[in-house]
């Protein structure tokens, strides 16, 4: 998946910029122990020294951003309570070690760093991003095997490694060639083939679960198609108990750009249901929640407010 221009990682940047005197401080009290010496500022470690770097929002701007215009960083964005996550990050730290300071992986626990989650638009984990010159270039989420994450590593290097100090300079990369599977279903989404492009997109994410865009494209389209086959007066007619009804009605409201009204729809069915019905109502309202971006503040409140209903 390619980031490039995707992400805004300024505020990051700025928010470290208001801890850089402390950790210079504190850095050079470091370097000042016994038997310790520091690196040379702005070169990457030595082979196995400091492959692996537990980053915060404070330390992220030198640690990563700063690093990545010598080196190429990997961030591992991950949870303690992530089953998947324990299965990837072993052999990341393990790669990074071996890879003789060819580049850096970086840890990132999303739950003690929303705002770095909220940067990366993370809505699952595991998450990994590379960031070569202070931008991210590409992406994967989920586990994959040791073989195929050195390929993705050395494919990255083949394509932004000559930019790189350190790195050999080797031929200008190929430009990216575009999915053609993608172009042809936004081909069929142009001409109106609404159906179609759904079923495009819904089969390349299906055998491609890593393919973030595919999947983005099918739970908004799919969500539009519903909710515009929907009689807008059901939003005033739909009896509180009718579950059907109501759903209906959150669908109205978030298509017309009001997503707190819509959440709270549904969050109502949750108290006043049970059993199948309630278990419908709480499905649909975090099908909703993937359409945003999860550090939204209403989301964040609908979430709350759901726990509270369930719990």
């Amino acid at each position: 998946m390619a980031m490039s221009g995707a992400v805004d990682l300024g505020g990051l940047k700025e928010r470290a910029e208001a801890e850089r005197a402390q950790a210079q401080r504190a850095q050079s009290q470091t370097a000042a122990q016994p038997g310790q010496t520091p690196a040379p500022a702005g070169q990457p470690p030595a082979a196995g020294a400091g492959a692996v770097l537990d980053v915060t929002e404070e330390t992220f701007e030198a640690e990563v951003l700063n690093r990545s215009m010598q080196q190429l960083v990997v961030i591992d964005l991950w949870a303690e309570w992530c089953g998947p996550c324990k299965q990837l990050s072993p052999v990341l730290e393990r790669l990074a070690g071996e890879s003789g300071g060819r580049w850096v992986l970086a840890k990132v626990d999303v739950d003690a760093n929303p705002r770095i989650a909220q940067a990366f638009r993370v809505q699952s984990i595991p998450m990994v991003v590379a960031i070569v010159q202070g931008q991210p270039v590409t992406a994967f989420n989920g586990v994959r095997s040791e073989a195929e994450i050195t390929q993705w590593i050395d494919d990255i290097f083949a394509q932004v490694g000559d930019v790189l100090p350190g790195v050999p300079d080797g031929p200008a990369p190929e430009p990216e060639p575009e999915d053609p599977r993608l172009l042809a279903a936004e081909a069929k989404l142009n001409d109106g083939d609404f159906d179609g492009a759904l079923a495009d997109y819904r089969a390349i994410a299906e055998a491609e679960p890593e393919n973030l865009e595919a999947a983005s494209a099918a739970r908004n389209l799919e969500f539009i198609l519903r909710a515009q086959a929907h009689d807008p007066a059901i939003v005033e007619t739909a009896s509180p108990r009718d579950v059907d009804a109501q759903l209906a009605a959150a669908d109205v409201l978030l298509l017309s750009q009001q997503p707190e009204a819509a959440f709270d729809r549904i969050i109502d069915v949750v108290r006043v249901t049970a059993g199948e019905e309630r278990t419908r109502a709480r499905t649909r309202l975090l099908e909703l929640f993937e359409l945003f971006d999860p550090a939204e503040q209403f989301v964040v409140s609908a979430r709350r407010k759901l726990a509270s209903a369930l719990y």
